[in-house]
């Protein structure tokens, strides 16, 4: 699929748009394995006796600590990523910055094998970082897809990238699952609790070489830069600039405005959603024992990724037929009926029930609105500020949607409550979205 030797690319052509989307199968595995399936429930087990940790003399519930902790990563990220994008366009060069990411992430995936109850502090911290480095990388990868493909090819090429990250993280989910479920195969002493915590924690290292180690296909072929400056002494600024001129862009181009207002609202709920949908099956399902729990919340991770291969790609065929607003008004309706239904799931097979329709939906809304943003914005060398300001968008939305969790959870005791809060927001977003004009996608 890719040349044997380094040449330029040309944008459009299919050895480029697979090297921009092996990024998603060296990176998936993150969100799937990390936010989504391993550490969650290893998590979870840590506290399975002790329920609350202390931080400067207060009690706060674990759960909530896990959404505090993500929420302040965002805002830290949210108020970088416009520096190191201004940067990153100034100078031309946003590859490096792509790059320190991948590796400050890769390695902080590593640290988290330190991860105990009397490293507590420290496993945050690996915690912390290891967001920062995913989500930051995430702002320069997105930034090159108008960069590698036209706009006649991005829905696709979106999806593609979607699709690799969910068959590239399946495999190695599937690696950990079986260390996970039978260490001895791996030679992991302990008892069987303890062996599979260890193996857990060897998920952890598996995540950070599989991100590093992939990620040097999308870093051999993507271009350097689009265009060199010098660096100059406002250049710290440069970010900040650069959104001012996005933002005044954005108010005299209406669709383009109305579409970022909606991305934001239901941004809010799919998000979070995501990032604490194995947390609450953790702590809302009523498992049998620590086995099934431990079994049950894998598959159906498992299961989310695999259907939503499907669901990114009959999505992006279906944006093409029907158009883009319209299936992502469509999708934001299931999203909504959903959140209601996950309000009163209490058993295993309702859990897998609800996670088989997330699959089909979760990469489709997803691909389908960087996609979207991306055939909105007006042509320009200098995409990473654009992108730069939707990272910006879909950040603050998750600032706001996990404190906002974490805040009900701690005061109710109970996860329930946040998601009927989450329809409200898809159901908005839903709304909001009839407002952008429909023109020619």
């Amino acid at each position: 699929m890719f040349p044997k030797t380094k040449r330029p690319l040309k944008k459009g052509s299919k050895e480029l748009i697979y090297a921009w989307a092996s990024y998603d199968w060296a990176n998936s595995v993150y969100p799937l394995v990390i936010s989504s399936a391993i550490f969650p429930i290893y998590y979870g087990s840590l506290f399975s006796e002790v329920k609350t940790i202390s931080f400067f003399g207060s009690e706060i519930k674990y759960s909530a600590m896990i959404s505090f902790i993500t929420a302040f990563a965002f805002i830290i990220i949210s108020i970088i990523t416009p520096i190191l994008s201004g940067i990153a366009d100034y100078i031309g060069n946003k590859k490096k910055f792509m790059k320190f990411f991948v590796y400050l992430g890769s390695l902080s995936c590593v640290g988290l094998y330190w991860f105990e109850l009397n490293t507590i502090y420290l496993g945050l911290t690996f915690y912390f970082f290891s967001l920062i480095g995913v989500w930051c990388s995430f702002t320069f990868y997105n930034s090159y897809l108008p960069d590698i493909a036209y706009p006649n090819q991005q829905n696709r090429a979106s999806a593609k990238g979607y699709s690799m990250g969910y068959i590239g993280s399946v495999i190695l989910l599937l690696f950990n699952l079986s260390m996970v479920m039978n260490p001895d195969l791996y030679n992991i002493q302990g008892s069987k609790f303890e062996a599979s915590m260890t193996a857990m924690k060897y998920s952890f290292i598996s995540v950070g070489i599989w991100w590093a180690l992939f990620s040097q296909i999308s870093f051999f072929y993507l271009p350097k830069s689009n265009h060199t400056n010098k660096i100059s002494s406002d250049i710290f600024w440069n970010g900040y600039k650069e959104l001012k001129f996005v933002f005044k862009k954005l108010i005299v181009d209406l669709r383009l405005k109305r579409f970022l207002i909606a991305f934001f609202i239901y941004s809010m709920s799919l998000q979070t959603v995501l990032l604490i949908a194995t947390y609450f099956g953790e702590a809302e399902i009523q498992w049998s024992d620590s086995t099934e729990k431990t079994v049950g919340l894998i598959v159906s991770i498992l299961l989310i990724q695999i259907v939503a291969i499907f669901g990114a790609i009959l999505t992006a065929r279906a944006s093409e037929r029907f158009g883009n607003l319209t299936v992502l008004i469509v999708i934001n309706i299931i999203w909504a009926i959903l959140c209601i239904r996950a309000f009163y799931i209490h058993t295993p097979t309702e859990f897998y029930l609800i996670a088989g329709f997330v699959g089909l939906v979760m990469g489709g809304l997803q691909s389908l609105s960087r996609a979207t943003y991306s055939i909105y914005i007006p042509i320009t060398k200098d995409t990473t500020s654009f992108f730069s300001f939707y990272s910006v968008t879909e950040k603050v939305a998750i600032i706001i949607g996990m404190i906002m969790f974490g805040t009900i959870d701690q005061i109710t005791g109970s996860m329930r409550n946040s998601v009927l809060i989450f329809a409200v927001f898809f159901i908005a977003g839903v709304i909001l979205l009839f407002r952008v004009p429909k023109f020619k996608n």
